[in-house]
């Protein structure tokens, strides 16, 4: 079965029912925050919106996982290495 490294954090594919990197920022009441997609921050944020990271996102049947990165490309780093091993 073919597997799946993220930060020591192993996963297999087979389990893996969503994978998707996100902006994180703020709503704008009190300290909360949510994701939003890289396109919507990269179109339609114009930047009114206060970015507190970004980050790489698994969802498996039975956990919730997060990857949280300070810049935009140190989570583009990230997305490179897990390319580099799903197209292996």
């Amino acid at each position: 079965m073919k597997k799946l490294t993220i930060e020591n954090k192993e996963f297999n594919l087979k389990e893996i029912k969503k994978l998707y990197p996100a902006v994180i920022v703020k709503t704008g009441y009190k300290d909360e925050t949510t994701q939003m997609s890289l396109e919507w921050l990269d179109t339609e944020s114009k930047g009114r919106v206060e970015v507190v990271g970004y980050g790489i996102f698994i969802d498996t049947d039975s956990e919730k996982h997060s990857f949280i990165y300070n810049s935009r490309e140190e989570l583009d780093y990230a997305i490179g290495l897990l390319s580099k091993q799903i197209n292996t």
